[in-house]
């Protein structure tokens, strides 16, 4: 692993998420009654609850407005919750303002244009591997996964493997293991 991504990962204090894209395969699915469905990995959400458990908070940053987003957003305890919002920048800002924490303590995951602004302005700019070539040029970190795929819980574990919380996390599943033999 680079070192760069590991130390800014150690300092890491919030993640941001897009939805579209990063936590889904991208894909819109719009049934004839006009509501949105979309597909979420459930891997990505276990991968959230323990990056909360470690004490890292989370964001949804999202240009799209979708009820669907909101109840993935509550299941996987993501407090800080952005929709519609068509100038990510400006949220991000507001966002930092709220919770009073610097760029650099901030990570941002896009997976589009639209996400760079936000992604620049971080200590950590995350994009997955389909992203456009802008993205990817300005990133600190490719995941290895897609959007919808994993990409998530990718991120999730390096910043528990950068700030040492990785085993305390896992240890309960271990220990719930060796109960059970």
């Amino acid at each position: 692993m680079n070192q760069d991504v590991l130390q800014r990962a150690k300092q890491i204090k919030l993640v941001i998420f897009d939805v579209d894209g990063v936590m889904t395969d991208g894909g819109l699915t719009i049934g004839d009654d006009g509501l949105e469905y979309k597909t979420f990995n459930s891997q990505d959400g276990l991968g959230m609850k323990l990056l909360k458990n470690s004490g890292v908070q989370m964001a949804i940053i999202t240009g799209r407005t979708s009820e669907v987003v909101k109840k993935r957003a509550e299941s996987t305890g993501v407090v800080h919750f952005y929709q519609g919002a068509e100038d990510k920048l400006a949220a991000l800002q507001d966002l930092m303002k709220r919770t009073g924490l610097a760029p650099e303590q901030c990570a941002f995951m896009g997976d589009d244009v639209v996400d760079l602004p936000p992604m620049l302005r971080c200590g950590l700019a995350i994009a997955v591997p389909d992203s456009p070539d802008l993205l990817l040029k300005h990133a600190h970190y490719v995941t290895y996964k897609k959007g919808g795929r994993g990409a998530v819980r990718e991120v999730c574990e390096l910043i528990m493997q950068a700030q040492d919380t990785f085993d305390g996390q896992m240890a309960q599943f271990l220990t719930q293991a060796s109960i059970a033999n």
